[in-house]
This record gives structure tokens, sequence and C-alpha cells, in this order.
């Protein structure tokens, strides 16, 4: 064996299939793409959503609503999910953005809304940048203070 008799292995290479050359190819007439008509031809691409000509979905279905575009989103975190984190000593006595971060509640550059579901029993120092009035009674009544960014 040399480098002037190597060949691969008999079966490992198969010739590629000629398509459109002609109808002694075996592979002429249609060249696999069925008989006439539009995908038949070369340069053909559907748009997304095309159904045949037929009325297509996203413009059978009615328009409806409307995207408030100077709505603040506020993340809500309620007074029993601080109170878990007091119970497991996640929390001391301060919560504000820092500890709600390092405790996987909020990602940094989001509002904070403190609700009331839940009750308080720590006596904690809030700072956010909402609260609802129940959440304020509850903080009030555990002897907290809730300070609003």
């Amino acid at each position: 064996m040399n480098l002037s008799n190597l060949k691969p292995a008999i079966g490992s290479v198969k010739n590629k299939k000629r398509i459109a050359r002609g109808q002694g190819s075996g592979r002429g007439g249609t060249a696999t793409r069925g008989h006439n008509g539009q995908k038949s031809r070369s340069g053909y691409s559907r748009k997304i959503g095309f159904e045949g000509g037929q009325m297509p979905l996203q413009r059978r279905v009615p328009k409806f609503g409307f995207k408030n575009i100077n709505r603040v989103e506020h993340k809500g975190i309620n007074l029993d999910t601080i109170q878990a984190l007091v119970d497991t000593k996640k929390i001391k006595d301060e919560v504000n953005l820092d500890v709600l971060m390092s405790n996987g509640l909020v990602r940094k550059n989001i509002l904070v809304k403190i609700m009331g579901r839940g009750a308080l029993t720590a006596k904690l120092n809030f700072t956010a940048h909402k609260f609802t009035a129940t959440a304020l009674a509850a903080i009030e009544a555990a002897g907290g203070t809730a300070t609003t960014l």
C-alpha cells in the first residue's frame, strides 16, 4: 500500500444525485418536484402564515385592547413571604432592595410594592417604592416603619 493506490472503503462513497439533467438521467422531467405549480418553480418562498390564498389567521382574528405606554410595573411582595424569611433567619431587622435581591425575590432595577397578604409579627423597617394600605397597617401594628423611595 502506498499513496498512489489509496481509495475509500467499498460502499462508503456514493455518487451525488444529479437532478434535472435530462430524461436520460432518470431524474429529468419534473426533477423530483412533483407536477407543475408554484412550489415547483425556482425562487419560490412562502411567506409566514400563508394559507394558500385563504385569509390567514392573523388577519381573520380581530384586533382588540391597547398597551398603555405610561404603565409602571411593580413587583408585588407579600408580608407572609417576608415573615417566612424572618422565621428562617434570612432577614434580621431591615427590609430593603438589597436584602430582597440577596434572597432572590427581585432583580435589580425592579420597582417593589409591599402587599398586605398574611400576618407580620416581626418588627421590621421597610424601604420600598410602594405600599398597600393593608401592608402599612400591618407593619405599623407590628411596631415597624415603612419608608417610600
